[in-house]
């Protein structure tokens, strides 16, 4: 529910629903023991379907001759890694490796799906990562933003208005730019390392 809402959503799926909530309801009791048996034998299939689709490989040579255009880079990758690629589908891969061919059919369309997803949810858990440290990244409650350079008057003005407690906090901050951020960033940065100096002065 209200998934557009959520800051980081791309996990937040109507094919993975089943995935992330099921063991919730487990967890409070709401969920029978036939549909458990069936989820748990679904998260199997997955966890095995990734297993093999990661440990397939080939050359973009031998991919050249299966009739799979990659970068002739010498870079050997994965069948799982291949079919996030536009355009090479799971029928063409199936071709290359046919021990594909024998997974459920509901399991390759979620193999598809994930490995569709994949490069982005990656961008994003790296996001997500950088937000966490930035949350933990304290602003001096005595720093002027005044007297930082760089910082266009609007951007201060709001600073000075909002006086966040955390570099997380300030970069929601509406109109906060990236550059504003990598700035304050730096000024906290260099106060650190001024107090430190005096400390050991």
């Amino acid at each position: 529910m209200f998934t557009s809402r959520a800051e980081y959503r791309l996990t937040l799926r109507a094919d993975n629903a089943d995935q992330r909530l099921t063991p919730k309801g487990v967890a409070l009791g709401l969920v029978g023991s036939a549909r458990q048996r069936v989820f748990e034998d679904k998260t199997e299939q997955l966890a095995s379907a990734r297993a093999l689709l990661d440990r397939l490989k080939i050359t973009p040579d031998a991919a050249g001759r299966a009739g799979l255009r990659l970068n002739r880079d010498g870079v050997r990758r994965s069948a799982f890694e291949l079919l996030s690629y536009p355009e090479i589908t799971f029928d063409q891969l199936s071709a290359v490796w046919p021990e594909m061919r024998e997974l459920d059919t509901r399991i390759a369309a979620q193999m598809d799906i994930e490995a569709t997803y994949a490069v982005y949810v990656d961008r994003q858990a790296a996001d997500i990562e950088r937000a966490r440290r930035d949350e933990g990244v304290a602003i001096p409650a005595d720093l002027s933003f005044d007297d930082l350079p760089g910082l266009s008057n609007e951007v201060r003005e709001k600073l000075t208005a909002v006086r966040p407690a955390t570099l997380g906090q300030a970069s929601r901050i509406a109109g906060m730019t990236p550059a504003a951020l990598t700035l304050l960033a730096v000024a906290i940065r260099r106060r650190g390392r001024s107090v430190g100096a005096r400390r050991t002065a």
